[in-house]
């Protein structure tokens, strides 16, 4: 179906959009003028975090995948995102590239390299290893586990849960819309409020990192690849230009800006990974691929359960539980965002586009990229573990220096991140200009502007203050209350999807009495129509009737 066929209301911004707003300036002038403090505070609070309920992320993001693809394989599968008679309003190949360049993508870009490479030198757990192919593998299966199925299925949560009380139910697209199957015009109020503003806390504060991470990003490769001075200095220029760029972008709407920046950056990347896979060690990189998704699925159950409670192992709270937190806080912006886009979709169909897909692509760009990378190190090519722990940011581009053509792979992988970071922010802005306008779907040019400068500016003031990690940690700690947020809203699809499903089996049978009926009725009248021409054709037979035709 063409997107021309849906039309979206405007609403100005409300009450969420003002308490949001000062939440976040309060947070920027904290980090600016006292970074120390608030970077002190935020891990202190974040190790109480961890320790703590630890073991509660494990258990929780491990229920999510499992109540994800009990989704998928359910009869609820075939309840649709929309009206019963609403169909996709994007293609396949658009809405993938949407999903994508949301914000994850940028995910994929700096640590496909740089986590297997990490592992490899820190293993997972602690664990002895034999030899460094052990080791190796070990650093992929980690990095490949912590973008699989797990931040797919965290996002699949919300998207679903919104997306069908928006386009099924009619309800505004804020978070709190996905409880009125259980507190009804409850969410209206306080309660609803409450949970909108810290959803919006959690977005801005955690695309306005991704911001900062994706600037220092490109002004590593920059750097890397002209020698132009990597400081905060063309930090800021890049952030400047990117959120020039991203006004464009935003005041061309979704259907343009951001769809189309999406299916260029889909493009990218597929050529930069094909380029790879071709000219890199290709044997090696398919046998990586092959190997890491069978060790994904075979190892996908322990390592989504283990953790160290007989020995002193930091590993898994710095790393799995830490990404389990990041995904979860993570969870309002992508998963508003997501049910924006997919509307018209089956739960089954969206399941398999969000979840599937992604996790497969994981595993092929984990693979390929830090298979590359560890390849590199393990044979003495380069050095690419020291890079990776002095200067992070610039794994990638130190990977594709080793390959033919650098120059080219590296000015993709620039342009790569360049469109991922606008595109980031023009569906960051969208997402919070919806939250923010009482859950129009097509918020007002005037609040995605105020939330894009306000991200962009928060990045940059934390960039110059250090106080970037700080929010980040902030942002992170939100993820607590919300993965309780998110456990109710099981509860609510649950009893949504039930009811529905119910409507629509009585339906069915109502629908298969009619024909029944109708099937009936036709019998009758087929045999009173036969009846009635046999009962004619005997009395034209009768001795009686002939004697009269005699006369």
């Amino acid at each position: 179906m063409s997107n021309e066929n849906y039309t979206y209301q405007t609403k100005s911004p409300g009450t969420v959009f003002i308490i949001s707003a000062i939440f976040v300036l309060g947070f920027v002038l904290w980090g600016f003028v006292k970074p120390d403090q608030l970077a002190a505070t935020a891990n202190t609070a974040l190790d109480f975090t961890i320790e703590t309920f630890g073991w509660f992320y494990m258990l929780v993001a491990a229920f999510f995948v499992s109540f994800i693809f009990f989704l998928a394989f359910s009869p609820f599968g075939k309840l649709r995102l929309g009206k019963p008679e609403d169909r996709p309003e994007y293609s396949f190949y658009a809405w993938l590239g949407m999903l994508f360049s949301a914000g994850i993508g940028v995910g994929f870009v700096f640590w496909g390299v740089a986590e297997p490479v990490l592992y490899y030198v820190d293993t997972p757990l602690g664990q002895d290893v034999e030899n460094p192919a052990e080791a190796a593998q070990l650093g992929l299966d980690y990095g490949i586990f912590h973008w699989a199925f797990h931040p797919w299925a965290i996002f699949s949560l919300v998207a679903l849960a919104l997306g069908y009380v928006q386009f099924r139910k009619d309800q505004p697209a804020l978070i709190s819309s996905a409880f009125y199957p259980l507190f009804g015009n409850k969410v209206r109020g306080k309660l609803g409020q409450g949970i909108d503003v810290l959803a919006v806390l959690a977005t801005s504060t955690g695309v306005a990192t991704t911001f900062g991470l994706s600037a220092m990003q490109i002004s590593g490769g920059l750097s890397y690849l002209t020698g132009l001075p990597n400081n905060a200095f063309t930090q800021l220029t890049i952030i400047a230009i990117v959120a020039v760029l991203f006004m464009f972008s935003a005041a061309s709407g979704l259907n343009k800006g951001i769809r189309y920046l999406s299916v260029i950056n889909l493009t990218v990347a597929a050529l930069l990974l094909i380029f790879v896979i071709v000219l890199g060690p290709t044997i090696y990189l398919l046998e990586s691929v092959t190997t890491s998704l069978g060790a994904y699925i075979s190892n996908f159950v322990p390592m989504s359960l283990t953790m160290t409670p007989f020995s002193d192992s930091e590993w898994i709270g710095a790393n799995t539980i830490f990404y389990w937190a990041w995904h979860i806080s993570w969870a309002p912006f992508m998963g508003m965002f997501i049910a924006r886009i997919s509307r018209g979709r089956t739960i089954r169909g969206f399941i398999g586009g969000v979840l599937l897909v992604p996790a497969l692509l994981a595993v092929i760009w984990f693979s390929v990229f830090g298979g590359s990378a560890l390849h590199l190190e393990m044979n003495g090519i380069a050095s690419i573990a020291d890079i990776v722990n002095d200067t992070v940011e610039l794994a990638l581009f130190a990977t594709l220096q080793e390959f033919p053509l650098a120059g080219i792979t590296n000015g993709l992988a620039v342009l790569l991140i360049l469109i991922f970071f606008i595109t980031s922010a023009d569906s960051a802005s969208y997402t919070l200009g919806a939250m923010t306008s009482r859950g129009s779907l097509n918020p007002p040019l005037f609040a995605k502007i105020t939330w894009g400068v306000l991200i962009a500016g928060t990045a940059a003031v934390l960039l110059l203050s250090n106080g970037l990690e700080g929010l980040q940690t902030a942002s992170i700690v939100a993820a607590l209350p919300f993965s309780i947020i998110m456990s109710v809203m099981v509860i609510s699809m649950i009893k949504m999807f039930t009811q529905d499903r119910n409507k629509e089996k009585q339906k069915a049978r109502e629908h298969q009495k009619m024909v029944m009926k109708e099937e009936i009725l036709d019998e009758l009248e087929e045999e009173i129509d036969d009846f009635s021409r046999d009962s004619l054709d005997s009395e034209e037979d009768s001795p009686s009737s002939n004697t009269k035709k005699d006369k």
